[in-house]
């Protein structure tokens, strides 16, 4: 499988010079994604994959509510792509977790989404790279 499409850097200047697009093992086959489903179990009726780009599936994407929302976008527009679709669709209460706040087109907009939206829920690292915050 080949990598993803390279960064928009005149629209997402943050996004300038990532190579996230040239890791081939960042693609990652419907299958394969399948396959890892089955093997922990998680494979059933309810699932629904959806192939594509964050910010071609997310805005029209099946989900009504999240109780968790987990966010691995390592790129800003990626980041905010997947905020901007499912964080309303959080529940109050639900946890809002971030991969990969620690890189900086990440966490730039993560912090541009939460000002912008007044979100004050206090950020709680996870680890070196991850933080979550509780809606």
């Amino acid at each position: 499988m080949k990598a993803s499409r390279k960064p928009d850097e005149e629209k997402y200047p943050l996004d300038k010079g990532d190579i996230h697009h040239t890791e081939n093992f960042l693609a990652v086959s419907d299958e394969s994604v399948k396959e890892n489903f089955k093997k922990y179990g998680l494979f059933e009726d309810n699932v629904v994959f959806l192939k594509g780009w964050l910010k071609d599936t997310m805005p029209d994407a099946p989900i009504e509510k999240l109780a968790v929302l987990r966010i691995d976008g390592d790129m800003y527009e990626s980041t905010l792509d997947a905020i901007s679709s499912l964080y309303p669709k959080l529940s109050e209460g639900g946890f809002c977790i971030i991969d990969d706040y620690v890189h900086l087109p990440c966490k730039d907009a993560v912090d541009g989404y939460r000002e912008k939206y007044h979100i004050t829920s206090p950020i709680k690292s996870i680890d070196w790279t991850g933080v979550y915050w509780q809606k």
